[in-house]
């Protein structure tokens, strides 16, 4: 049997599979191509998970990393959430503990404490709102002018955000994704020169000095969106190189370039479909928030959600 014909049989046992428990299958942008296209729902993480929440299915596999799997199961807390590899984790997201955002708010009474949705749930659960990529801006210009603010994890989201909104009164935690703030503007010159047609979108969590070099600063779905209003035909993306996919599925006419092909997210790709399949056989991987810290987290999305969603 060869490679492509393995991969159609297990794709169709997932599918079977899923029919069978009355289940749904997640797979964020950043997941292998075989992943994308078994998966009833692909796109952000919060997305899905709002998607899924909307949905009759009893069961949601969510392939992703553990803190989407946990967003599942706050706003989904009556169904049943799996996470195919346990061990898919977020660098970032662990950069910031319950703990040590308890002590900093502490230390700042009056503070707004905004989180990234790309954190645990304890962490949303001690935070006033979350925000995501696409709509931090928007998020951080919903608070009052003069409350001082507090953004966790990602210092580049951050600074992003404060150069957006002009606010002098933004603090942020010195955390950060590696598979971006590793990107440099000696490399995406690189790229660009090669390419000098070519448009350059950046994800949020790339450093300042690689986001001054962007045409665009965009989200993963945001990118996938943008790409087909420009007339360009090149756009060379500063993102995982796993949106490379469903950009070239939903762009056929376009070239995308990746600005670097070492922006891979060892975790993203660490699930596979036996995976899924023996997720879903033995119903393993549970993932279950529990209720006191769901309740406050889905307090903190909810609060997001109130403000209007549009890309920055």
């Amino acid at each position: 049997m060869n490679q492509d014909q393995n991969i159609k049989e297990l794709q169709q046992s997932v599918r079977d599979l899923l029919k069978e428990k009355h289940g749904i299958l997640l797979a964020h942008n950043y997941q292998r191509p075989e992943i994308q296209d078994v998966a009833d729902l692909c796109g952000d993480s919060l997305d899905l998970s709002i998607r899924a929440s909307q949905t009759d299915a009893r069961i949601i596999v969510f392939c992703g990393v553990h803190f989407m799997a946990e967003t599942a199961s706050i706003l989904s807390p009556e169904k049943t959430i799996l996470l195919p590899v346990m061990n898919a984790g977020c660098p970032m997201a662990d950069m910031i503990t319950a703990d040590v955002l308890r002590k900093k708010k502490s230390e700042r009474p009056g503070t707004v404490i905004v989180s990234y949705v790309n954190t645990t749930a304890e962490v949303k659960a001690e935070s006033d709102i979350c925000c995501t990529s696409a709509n931090a801006v928007q998020v951080i210009n919903s608070i009052e002018p003069d409350r001082p603010v507090f953004m966790t994890p990602d210092k580049n989201l951050a600074q992003y955000t404060i150069r957006k909104t002009g606010r002098d009164n933004i603090s942020y935690w010195h955390g950060y994704c590696p598979v971006h703030n590793n990107l440099s503007p000696v490399q995406v010159r690189k790229v660009k020169a090669a390419h000098p047609e070519a448009l350059f979108f950046a994800h949020p969590e790339c450093p300042p000095e690689v986001l001054d070099l962007a045409d665009r600063i965009l989200s993963t779905s945001g990118m996938i969106n943008e790409a087909g209003k420009v007339t360009e035909k090149e756009i060379i993306i500063g993102t995982e190189t796993g949106i490379l996919y469903p950009l070239a599925k939903a762009h056929p006419d376009k070239v995308f370039i990746p600005v670097d092909e070492n922006m891979v997210c060892r975790d993203m790709k660490k699930t596979g479909l036996a995976d899924i399949l023996t997720a879903l056989d033995e119903m393993r991987n549970l993932v279950k928030v529990p209720e006191d810290i769901a309740k406050n987290a889905k307090s903190a999305v909810e609060k997001m959600l109130a403000v209007p969603r549009k890309e920055a």
